[in-house]
């Protein structure tokens, strides 16, 4: 029998959570479409699953404070660096 590693069991029990909640968006989102217009396809139904999953850690990114991605925080450090002071030598 493997052994399980304590933290190994709480990363699996926040997995489950995360999958938990996007689910739940995902699920949300079809109800509010179902709600809205009883006689929606599949394809309006699937796009709006895939809107409620993606919603989900999006709405949780910006409560944590993260309003740009990770991949993106650099370049905008990058882009302040590189920007023109202002100095009033000219006038």
């Amino acid at each position: 029998m493997p052994h399980i590693d304590s933290s190994d069991a709480k990363g699996f029990a926040m997995g489950i959570k995360d999958f938990m909640e996007e689910a739940a968006g995902a699920f949300a989102a079809d109800k509010a479409l179902e709600a809205v217009d009883p006689e929606a396809g599949f394809l309006a139904k699937a796009a709006a699953a895939v809107a409620g999953f993606e919603g989900v850690g999006a709405i949780k990114e910006h409560l944590a404070g993260d309003d740009q991605p990770a991949e993106a925080q650099p370049e905008a450090a990058a882009d302040e660096s590189e920007q023109p002071q202002d100095d009033n030598s000219g006038n």
